[in-house]
């Protein structure tokens, strides 16, 4: 490369702008030559330098006293009591699924799992939010089918249950899938690991995987959109930037670093993700003020001749990258080599505040740090608010012709029917610790050798996003704080992963803003902080995104495992009561869409002094052991949610509108998508009414178990039978051609 630096097809190939690159002139003083140029690349890029989210991410609340460590770490940690910390993050791996779906997705699980275990945590659940095309379009069953192959292929293996998550389907992703997996672990408070470099002279250590040619300019493929003639927008030429997992390598890794972490030998640990060895290195050493001296004739590789540029960019997966004290090298190196993984001293901590990178006794690249790892682009790019829509009145949309099959339809629809063909190729049980399986409002682990758990749930209504971000943004945290509640959790901490389209279109970054602000209400107003996240844009074809999606994971606390609910009904010849308002809401709704064949109209309003008050409310039932059943209420409303119920405890139950003044017409009331509300069974509804009445949550009675068939007024009786197929069918159908 000549002294002029590299042309500018060169630089644009790397995703970096003209000013950008005068940005990089300016900090080194010199043209970049090739490898520091694809370093400066893979750290501005939007997926690791976060340059277009950053400045709206600052504004979520982020502090709790029970907040141990928030964003900026691996991983957000919480106090849970008794010494021990829950550790918990969500991640994308969106652009990689999409192009091969199941290295894509496993390696997603693979990532985030190193997020939750480099911090010191035994991973204890998994889960995943998912988020597919039109069911009719071509690559959706293949892209699917993939996706959860994957997923269930590397978690099973590794032997973390998989407990929760969700699935839609939506015409909006045909050209962009997005695959967002969640890890929750569990550690001792006294032994927490951050990424913190300290000590110079101290050595810097690989150990884990061989580098390979895997996965190199995975972080650049990942911040930008696709494009092409092709039918995958250009995605398979860019099949060589995924990774490619191997989860029994990783097991050995989580059980090599556990047992080297419970000895005083690590000063710091980063994985090794986006932008592999690259990221690691510079965060490790910026977060310590200090700088690295390494030679990569020492890196393992898998492949001969690799150079300085494919060593520093490759994103081969199960790799770690530490900082040892002095004189704890052979310690370590007997506990990696124990478990058969590799293990290298590449280089040394120094205080001149750069990269020193050396090959064959040569200096191929002499980087200062901070500009690389804290000073990137930071941009405030135009936005346009999304425009208000009107709202729908329930009048205004027709009533079906049949309440019960009108709700047979929407229990088989793809976004509502059952997804046990999908959670069934999970092993949620391994480790003996679920106590809440997939298909509740949360799944529930055990904390091991007592009777605390921690429930976990993922949630996100694009739909509502997309009509009315702010509103949609708050509805997620509130869906998930509703969640937790009807488990008998107390909610604690969420993590976010905002899924959205090109942020350089002003449309798009409206949306962006409008979510981000809604979160950063709801989360103020439940105590509900945001402790780790992940933000995935360009998730667009050929200038057409995804529906806004901000994925919330959340995790709360329950003391005593004998005091939770769940969503089945089990007792025959109880209350079924209603908590919280109900106006009837049908905008933005699933009722909307499946029976009257429309998508429009604002989503239901979101009330977050109500979501308190009537978590609060229910919680408390809950853990005085007077509830025997609880859902929340959400897609399909109050039929749905019944339907849900029971279903899952294989009892029928009969639906009755109270005698009140302004209830609105049966078909809302029935479907209306109004939010703060809970469907709970009781032995007698009068104690809860009253006690209702005294906390200020609306409540009434509208139904009672018992039987085997569901009866929704003025509706023939729906056996079980008739609804669990209804439920069932469609997915096993829908797939049934890809099992061989």
């Amino acid at each position: 490369m000549s002294q002029d630096g590299p042309p500018p097809n060169v630089v644009a190939e790397h995703g970096l702008s003209a000013e950008e690159y005068d940005r990089i002139l300016e900090i080194m003083g010199r043209a970049p030559n090739y490898l520091e140029l694809g370093i400066f690349s893979v750290m501005w890029s939007e997926h690791c330098s976060y340059k277009s989210s950053k400045v709206w991410l600052k504004t979520l609340p982020t502090e709790a006293p029970w907040v141990i460590h928030g964003p900026g770490e691996n991983a957000g940690v919480i106090d849970i009591g008794e010494g021990l910390a829950a550790i918990f993050k969500m991640e994308s791996h969106n652009h990689p699924s999409f192009i091969e779906p199941y290295q894509g997705a496993a390696t997603g699980v693979g990532g985030i799992l190193r997020d939750v275990f480099t911090m010191g945590a035994r991973p204890v659940a998994n889960l995943n939010a998912l988020r597919f095309g039109d069911p009719d379009h071509p690559k959706t069953r293949h892209l699917l089918a993939g996706v959860v192959a994957g997923i269930g292929g590397y978690g099973n293996c590794i032997g973390v249950p998989t407990v929760g998550g969700e699935v839609n389907f939506d015409p909006g992703y045909n050209g962009n899938i997005l695959v967002n997996a969640m890890t929750l672990g569990i550690a001792r408070q006294d032994r927490i690991f951050t990424s913190q470099a300290s000590g110079i002279g101290n050595p810097v250590v690989y150990t884990g995987s061989k580098t390979g040619r895997d996965g190199i300019h995975g972080a650049t493929m990942a911040s930008a959109e696709f494009g092409g003639d092709g039918a995958n927008g250009g995605a398979e030429e860019k099949r060589p930037t995924v990774q490619v997992g191997d989860p029994f390598t990783e097991k050995l890794l989580v059980e090599a670093c556990l047992e080297l972490m419970a000895t005083d030998a690590i000063v710091a640990i980063q994985d090794m993700g986006a932008a592999g060895l690259t990221s690691s290195s510079f965060e490790m050493a910026s977060k310590g003020g200090l700088g690295i001296e390494m030679d990569l004739d020492r890196v393992p590789c898998r492949e001969d001749g690799m150079t300085p540029y494919e060593m520093m960019l490759s994103e081969s997966q199960e790799r770690m990258l530490m900082v040892l004290k002095p004189g704890c090298e052979d310690l370590a190196r007997s506990v990696f080599e124990k478990w058969d993984l590799d293990f290298a001293i590449i280089g040394h901590l120094t205080d001149s505040g750069r990269m020193v990178l050396k090959m064959h006794g040569e200096v191929v690249g002499d980087l200062p740090i901070d500009p690389l790892a804290q000073a990137a682009p930071e941009y405030k790019r135009p936005y346009t608010p999304t425009p208000e829509v009107p709202v729908i009145a329930p009048g205004e949309v027709p009533e079906p012709a049949d309440a019960g099959a009108a709700l047979l339809q929407l229990l088989g629809c793809p976004d509502l029917c059952s997804r046990r063909w999908i959670w069934e190729q999970y092993d949620h049980m391994v480790m003996a610790d679920t106590a809440g399986r997939p298909g509740g409002d949360a799944g529930i682990v055990r904390i091991h050798g007592t009777n605390r758990g921690l429930a976990v749930t993922t949630d996100c209504t694009p739909r509502y996003c997309q009509a009315a971000p702010h509103a949609g943004g708050m509805q997620a945290v509130a869906e998930a704080w509703r969640n937790l509640n009807a488990v008998g959790a107390r909610p604690l901490a969420v993590t976010d992963n905002l899924n959205f389209g090109n942020p350089e279109r002003p449309e798009v970054m409206g949306q962006f803003v409008g979510c981000v602000q809604g979160i950063g209400e709801a989360c103020r107003a439940l105590d509900f902080p945001v402790v780790s996240g992940n933000v995935s844009l360009y998730n667009e074809t050929n200038g057409k995104a995804i529906p806004p999606t901000p994925a919330i994971g959340a995790v709360g606390l329950i003391e005593n495992l004998d005091r939770t609910a769940s969503i089945a009904l089990t007792c025959e010849d109880e209350d079924l009561v209603l908590l919280g308002d109900t106006l009837g809401h049908l905008g933005a709704s699933l009722y909307l869409r499946e029976i009257a064949g429309r998508r429009e109209g604002a989503p239901p309003t979101v009330d977050l002094k109500a979501e308190r008050r009537n978590g609060d409310f229910v919680r408390g039932l809950i853990e005085a052991g007077r509830v025997s059943a609880c859902h929340d209420l959400a897609d399909g409303g109050l039929a749905v949610a019944l339907a849900e119920m029971a279903l899952a405890g294989g009892l029928g139950a009969c639906l009755n509108p109270p005698e009140e003044p302004g209830l609105p017409p049966l078909h809302a009331w029935l479907f209306g998508e109004d939010q703060a509300r809970y469907l709970i069974s009781v032995p007698a509804a009068g104690p809860v009414l009253e006690a209702a009445k005294g906390a200020g949550v609306p409540a009434a009675k509208v139904g009672t178990s018992g039987g085997g068939a569901l009866t929704l007024p003025g509706a023939a009786p729906i056996s079980l039978d008739k609804l669990r197929s209804a439920h069932e069918e469609w997915l096993p159908a829908y797939m049934g051609d890809t099992q061989d």
